[in-house]
C-alpha cells in the first residue's frame, strides 16, 4: 500500500474529506442537470442525442409580438433539449478530460484505502470506465442507434456508484466512530 488514509495526518484526512464533499456537490448538480436536459430513461436520452440536428435559423426581418394567456402548467412544459454533433464534440472535449482528472483524484483516494488489491483495481477501473461509457453511449446513440441510449445511463449510474463507494469507504476508514463499552 502506498499510504494508509486510516493512519494519515488529520490535515490529509480533512483534505480528502473536502475533496469528496466538493465532488459530491458537483455530482448532485450534475444529476440535476441531466434530469433537466436529458432525463433518466433510454427514451429521453435517445430523444436528446439521436434527434435531428439543431437548426440555427436566421432572425426574421421584423419582430412580431403576440400576447396570449398561459397557465402555470404551460410554463413547466418544454421542448426536448437536443444535442447536435457540434455540441457533443464540445461537451466531449470539455467533460472527458475533466472526468479523467476526477477519476484520477478518486483513484488516489482508493489507493489509500485498506482494501484487497483486486478491490483497488476494480474500483479504479470503474472510476475510469464509467465516464467512458457515458460519452460512448452519447456518441453511439447519435451515430449508430437510438437503442444504445442505455449505455449513457449505465455510464452515468456507474459514475455515481463509483463516487459513492469511494466516499463511503473513505469516510468509514478515515473517521471511525468511537467504539463504546468496556473491555
Amino acid at each position: 500500500m502506498l499510504y494508509d488514509l486510516r493512519r494519515a495526518n488529520v490535515s490529509v484526512k480533512w483534505l480528502v474529506t473536502c475533496l469528496l464533499a466538493t465532488f459530491g456537490v458537483a455530482y448532485l448538480f450534475g444529476g440535476w442537470m441531466v434530469g433537466l436536459y436529458a432525463g433518466f430513461t433510454p427514451g429521453k436520452v435517445a430523444a436528446t442525442y439521436a434527434g435531428p440536428e439543431m437548426a440555427m435559423p436566421m432572425p426574421p426581418e421584423s419582430t412580431l409580438v403576440v400576447e396570449h394567456p398561459m397557465t402555470m402548467s404551460a410554463f413547466g412544459e418544454s421542448d426536448v433539449h437536443q444535442v447536435d454533433e457540434n455540441l457533443l464534440i464540445q461537451d466531449t472535449h470539455v467533460h472527458v478530460p475533466m472526468y479523467g482528472v476526477i477519476a484520477g483524484a478518486l483513484s488516489l483516494v482508493v489507493l489509500g484505502l485498506a482494501l484487497p488489491k483486486a478491490w483497488h483495481l476494480g474500483m479504479i477501473t470503474l472510476l475510469f470506465a464509467a465516464p467512458w461509457l457515458d460519452f460512448a453511449g452519447m456518441w453511439l446513440t447519435k451515430l449508430v442507434s437510438r437503442d444504445l441510449a442505455f449505455v449513457t445511463l449505465l455510464g452515468g449510474w456507474a459514475m455515481g456508484l463509483g463516487y459513492t463507494l469511494v466516499t463511503a469507504v473513505a469516510m468509514w476508514q478515515m473517521w471511525p466512530r468511537k467504539r463504546g463499552g468496556t473491555a
